[in-house]
């Protein structure tokens, strides 16, 4: 039986973990579950999984993620994950990571801390997830690209024009996917994307030249990777994030779950297309950033978090959102990243300079 700690349980991650650990009674045991503000979920679940641990402060949070168990659920949104993160990196735990924002701010600071302590990080990410299943890890000269597919979000086939009349509610509502707002937000402007770009450079053994993203409404293929003698290999499954969680959970051996199976004959046929950046510059934008150092990656995603938190405030407009990404990414020029208060230090920097353009744009 392994253990489990799962943070964040009650966002979508978290849920779609509990749900799969209340499936299997017989293989997990709960260590502990942690949460922000939805206690009465946190409490239900505590009810019904019996964790030795619940906690909801962010010390509280931290503690629970150095807690000894085997595997680790980092389903936090935000840089808020990221010291939770480490600290389940520092004792040697196998983390589902589905807080992207950690492994783009800090990708060589929890990689280094993984290889020094023994830790697994594996994605939790669909995308980063199917990548991970089909990549070559002992012969990563092999891997010629790496392609993430993107739905493309609410606005695909919209118009540009249309799109400065973007209201939030339009925006969480996602083709394929369920999803918190926050992400949500991300995939309609595609940055999203971009996001899962850089992550994907701090995963794997590939230059950002190696990287590419096309859009796949159907969101049933969830990545390729492509090979030097031809071959192509994808990841495939329903859209449902308890297949990749499944693998986390299963360690190496594949957890049964009833996810709708894949009907192949039913779906007839997948489309598949070149992003629009001149309907999507934030994808563009964070390719751009993808070539620079780490400190870019940390400033475009601490402008990005302020910018879609007052966009779903109705403070500022949808195009705005990259507009303040794009001037906090121009302004900065470039720091080093050596430990974790750098990071923190950066991103508090990014954040005030981002809440100034956004209070300019209202």
């Amino acid at each position: 039986m392994k253990t489990v700690t799962v943070l964040g349980s009650t966002g979508s991650i978290g849920q779609s973990t509990v749900r799969l650990l209340l499936d299997n009674p017989d293989k997990f045991r709960v260590v502990a579950l942690t949460a922000n503000k939805n206690t009465e979920l946190l409490s239900e679940q505590a009810r019904l999984l019996k964790p030795e641990f619940v906690a909801t402060e962010a010390e509280a949070i931290v503690e629970a993620a150095s807690m000894q168990a085997d595997i680790v659920i980092a389903g936090i949104v935000g840089l808020a994950g990221l010291a939770p993160v480490m600290k389940a990196v520092e004792r040697g735990a196998r983390i589902g990571l589905a807080n992207k924002e950690a492994m783009i701010c800090a990708g060589a600071l929890l990689t280094g801390a993984a290889k020094k302590f023994g830790a697994e990080i594996i994605p939790v990410d669909s995308e980063h997830n199917a990548v991970f299943q089909v990549f070559d890890f002992a012969h990563p000269e092999s891997v010629e690209k790496i392609v993430l597919t993107a739905s493309g979000g609410p606005f695909r086939e919209w118009a540009v024009v249309d799109l400065k009349n973007v209201t939030p509610e339009a925006a969480v509502k996602h083709p394929n996917w369920s999803m918190g707002a926050k992400i949500s937000v991300d995939s309609a402007t595609m940055v999203n994307k971009g996001l899962e770009l850089i992550e994907a450079f701090n995963l794997f053994p590939v230059g950002h030249e190696q990287l590419e993203v096309v859009v796949h409404p159907e969101s049933v293929i969830h990545s390729l990777v492509y090979y030097n003698d031809g071959a192509v290999l994808a990841q495939a499954a329903a859209a449902d994030m308890r297949v990749p969680i499944s693998y986390v959970l299963g360690a190496g051996a594949r957890l049964a779950n009833d996810v709708a199976r894949l009907d192949l004959a039913r779906l007839g046929v997948l489309n598949f297309a070149k992003p629009d950046y001149a309907k999507f510059p934030g994808l563009k934008l964070a390719e751009e950033v993808l070539k620079c150092e780490q400190s870019f990656h940390i400033v475009f995603n601490a402008a990005n978090e302020v910018a879609v938190e007052k966009f779903l405030a109705r403070e500022i407009g949808f195009l705005d959102i990259v507009k303040v990404i794009a001037e906090s990414v121009g302004a900065h020029r470039g720091r080093q990243i050596a430990e974790l208060v750098d990071v923190y230090a950066l991103d508090a920097e990014t954040r005030a300079r981002a809440r100034e353009l956004c209070a300019r744009a209202a």
